[in-house]
């Protein structure tokens, strides 16, 4: 090979060297240049899980899943034979115990008053005679003309007759009087008692028609109509997408750019929507479940992972829950 091809190859050579370097050299600038950092989360809603405290069969369901309703709005119904017996049931309990409280505060019957004012009266005169007999046997007993025997028994007679009127006046004071005062407070207590009774099974009997306890969508109907259910089975779900919220996982080192309070935007793609304000209104770490990641490979500390949700600033159309958020932040000196 002549020397002027030899030096033009080296001279080829020379160049693909430096393009194989240049190549190189760029690459490596642009795999060391510090990217922006992209956090994805998710849009979450507030959801209520409708159940009631009535178990029964589903009469009839009023919703269908989607549909926007408003608080109180029905949406089952339910039936429950048993629990209308019971309230029945208790509802006689409170009439009867309602009567006997009405009949002792009226006080005895006049009938019985007056049959005992009769017996008392009666007494009276059986004791006036007794006093007269015993006073003419005490007489003739002075005059030696019966015997002490026979002034004995008129004094016996007597004092039973005496008696026999204090029992009789009781009885007719005591019927006048009517029931003692501890038995009318029980007779009240009682009829407290069973209108507690109808008031507790009213209760449950509310949720034979089962309301909306908040307004929103229904995302979910869990039984179907002739289904039986039980007591706090989950019926309807409804979702709140007036109150959706960002969900994002961050980690430590990123934390002094979140702050309760602070505001950032995000992309949220599914709405097609690059620039939407949300404000944080809560921070928490996760459990020692979550991922952990070490600051250097060998010393330093671990970082944890916080959650941080956040709510649009402004009600955002087409909203709903499960649609990702893109944040993008600017790479921070931090090495990821």
């Amino acid at each position: 090979m002549s020397r002027s091809r030899r030096d033009k190859v080296l001279e080829v050579l020379f160049f693909v060297v430096v393009g194989i370097v240049a190549v190189v050299s760029v690459a490596g600038l642009a795999l060391t240049t510090k990217r922006p950092v992209v956090i994805q989360g998710q849009i979450e809603a507030y959801q209520v899980m409708v159940a009631g405290k009535l178990a029964g069969r589903i009469d009839s369901i009023y919703v269908a899943e989607g549909d926007h309703i408003e608080r109180g709005d029905t949406l089952v119904s339910i039936l429950s034979p048993e629990a209308v017996a019971k309230q029945q049931q208790a509802e006689a309990l409170e009439s009867a115990a309602r009567y006997q409280s009405q009949k002792i505060d009226r006080g005895t019957r006049s009938e019985i008053v007056r049959s005992a004012e009769q017996a008392w009266q009666g007494a009276k005169a059986q004791l006036a005679l007794a006093e007269k007999s015993y006073q003419r046997i005490e007489r003739l007993w002075a005059d030696s003309v019966v015997s002490l025997q026979r002034r004995d028994e008129g004094l016996a007679l007597y004092q039973s007759a005496q008696a026999a009127e204090s029992v009789a006046r009781q009885q007719y004071l005591m019927a006048v009087a009517g029931a003692q005062a501890e038995d009318r407070k029980s007779a009240q207590a009682m009829v407290e008692a069973a209108a507690g009774v109808v008031g507790q099974v009213d209760a449950v009997l509310q949720d034979s028609h089962l309301r909306a306890p908040q307004g929103g969508i229904v995302s979910a109907i869990y039984p179907t109509e002739g289904e039986l259910v039980g007591v706090g089975t989950p019926l309807v779900e409804i979702v709140d997408l007036a109150r959706a919220y960002a969900v994002l996982m961050v980690r430590e080192e990123l934390m002094p750019r979140f702050r309760v309070g602070s505001r950032f935007e995000a992309a949220v793609p599914a709405i097609g929507a690059e620039q939407v304000e949300f404000e944080v209104y809560y921070i928490a770490p996760l459990g020692s479940y979550a991922t952990w990641r070490a600051t250097r490979q060998s010393g330093g500390y671990d970082m944890r992972t916080f959650e941080i949700h956040a709510r649009p600033t402004e009600p955002i159309e087409g909203l709903r829950a499960g649609m990702s958020v893109l944040l993008t932040l600017p790479h921070s000196a931090t090495e990821l």
